[in-house]
């Protein structure tokens, strides 16, 4: 007998996250590529996500160099269109009041993240060509990580959502927009850890 699944994040019922969804209107378009590895990966930050923002495309796949959505997209943004990456040349954003440097980014209509391992990910930016291409940002150093259902020896290393968050509360100056999504972040981590024996 098949197990009864939400028919909205289509988890088990047991497993359900919708009650930890806080929808929010994103200014900035969200595109995330999500590696084929992450899709059924129940610890996976990106359903709770995607459930929340309003203005969000996911993409499957590993090298998008020639991935139609993908450059329809980069062609219709161009020179507003960024990688939320760690490259050598990624510019690193500030989350100071005031700093000129987010003034500089408030072009960007359109983030770019990648959803995967941190050894998957390099491969899918080395792997698309198109990626590699366009305007790199970088998060502040500073910035912790609440997810605790999956570690990580990377420092500074962020989930997909907290990363996402953290990115558009500084490019969109918005300090406090995201604070419930980030909360409700952390009770989806209670949750999860509460599945272990």
């Amino acid at each position: 007998m098949s197990r009864l699944l939400c028919s909205i994040c289509h988890r088990p019922k047991l497993a359900c996250i919708c009650q930890f969804a806080s929808p929010v209107y994103n200014d900035i378009l969200i595109v995330v590529l999500l590696h084929p590895k992450e899709v059924k990966q129940s610890k996976g930050t990106l359903p709770l996500l995607a459930h929340s923002l309003s203005n969000i495309v996911i993409i499957e796949g590993e090298d998008f160099s020639d991935n139609e959505q993908l450059n329809d997209i980069l062609a219709q943004y161009q020179q507003q269109v960024a990688l939320l990456y760690p490259s050598t040349t990624a510019y690193v954003l500030s989350n100071s009041v005031g700093s000129a440097l987010v003034a500089s980014h408030n072009d960007y209509n359109c983030l770019i993240l990648l959803d995967a391992t941190w050894k998957k990910a390099y491969r899918m930016y080395m792997l698309s060509k198109n990626l590699q291409l366009i305007n790199h940002i970088a998060l502040p150093e500073n910035l912790v990580s609440q997810y605790e259902i999956r570690k990580t020896n990377k420092k500074n290393a962020l989930s997909t959502l907290e990363a996402c968050c953290y990115a558009l509360e500084i490019l969109e100056s918005s300090p406090n927009k995201y604070q419930g999504l980030l909360e409700k972040f952390v009770e989806f981590n209670q949750f999860q850890l509460s599945f272990k024996k």
